[in-house]
């Protein structure tokens, strides 16, 4: 009779990446099965480097949620967006390539030249696949993608739909090395604080509630978190750039704000179980996102 030869355990770090409003956020998201990224709409909604632990029987991955690279860079939060998305390409064994099924743009081509200079093993992931109608369209665009470079598998998925997921993952955890130990506690899902996740899920309807141009100038600063008979209490800052801003923020009559605050409040009391009282302030800090300094008091990394 013969014996059954057990898997190894294996673990690593695998970082996502791809140019800004692909679905990086909502993969990781999916994989993890709950929020640990917010997402929006909106390109550049991820600011900071985000890790998120998946860990089952005979795996346990770091996945590394990475701001989108872009070629524009403005101000100098965007610099140091591409900075961290870059730095996150290093002590990696493995990086999903997130891109846009039937699209191929100049900052896809951009990330891709990052992950060749890193020398790095990549799958591409061809997400948003159930936006193309006719399947057979998608066939060109993958055998366009297999001479653009050398990866390891590419897989067509929808992130949002969850649809071919596993597969990806699948992918991902027979590349990555053996191991003796877990890299993190079982019962860890995130390197980030609950104070962190907090000022992103307010961040995330900033992004959402607001137009086009405004979201990019704000931020959010978690002034006060304490626990209080089983409430949360929490006061936050937005910050803005101008005067004009604050008054868009806080709407006619306070009602923008208001509302902003109701939705965050409700996916906070998701995130932590519990009761939450949530206060929201509105403050101009001129030139914040073009300031070092301010950027690195804000809990923004360079690499």
């Amino acid at each position: 009779m013969s014996e059954t030869v057990e898997e190894p355990l294996r673990c690593g770090f695998v970082a996502i990446v791809g140019r800004p409003n692909v679905g990086k956020s909502t993969l990781l998201n999916r994989i993890l099965g709950m929020k640990v990224s917010i997402v929006s709409r909106k390109p550049q909604t991820t600011r900071n480097r985000i890790l998120g632990i998946n860990t089952r029987d005979r795996f346990q991955v770091a996945y590394v949620d990475t701001p989108g690279l872009h070629s524009r860079e403005p101000r100098r939060l965007n610099r140091m967006l591409n900075r961290s998305a870059t730095a996150a390409l290093q002590g990696v064994d493995l990086v999903v390539l997130v891109l846009e099924a039937g699209r191929w743009t100049p900052d896809d081509e951009l990330v891709l030249t990052q992950i060749r200079q890193a020398g790095v093993p990549v799958i591409a992931a061809v997400n948003k696949v159930d936006r193309i109608a006719e399947k057979t369209a998608l066939l060109p665009y993958l055998q366009t993608l297999s001479q653009r470079h050398d990866f390891q598998a590419l897989v067509p998925i929808s992130a949002e739909r969850g649809t071919n997921v596993e597969a990806l993952e699948a992918e991902i955890v027979r590349r990555l090395p053996a191991s003796e130990t877990l890299l993190f506690p079982e019962d860890q899902i995130t390197d980030r604080s609950e104070r962190f996740l907090v000022a992103e899920l307010i961040r995330e309807q900033l992004m959402r509630q607001l137009g086009e141009e405004v979201p990019y100038s704000t931020t959010v600063e978690i002034e006060r978190f304490r626990y209080e008979r089983g409430v949360a209490h929490i006061h936050a800052v937005i910050l803005v750039e101008r005067d004009g801003q604050k008054a868009i923020v806080i709407g006619k009559g306070g009602q923008q704000l208001k509302r902003i605050g109701q939705r965050a409040r409700h996916a906070i009391e998701q995130l932590l179980g519990r009761r939450v009282f949530l206060e929201l302030w509105v403050k101009v800090r001129e030139g914040w996102a073009d300031d070092d300094r301010a950027l690195r008091s804000l809990g923004y990394e360079e690499g």
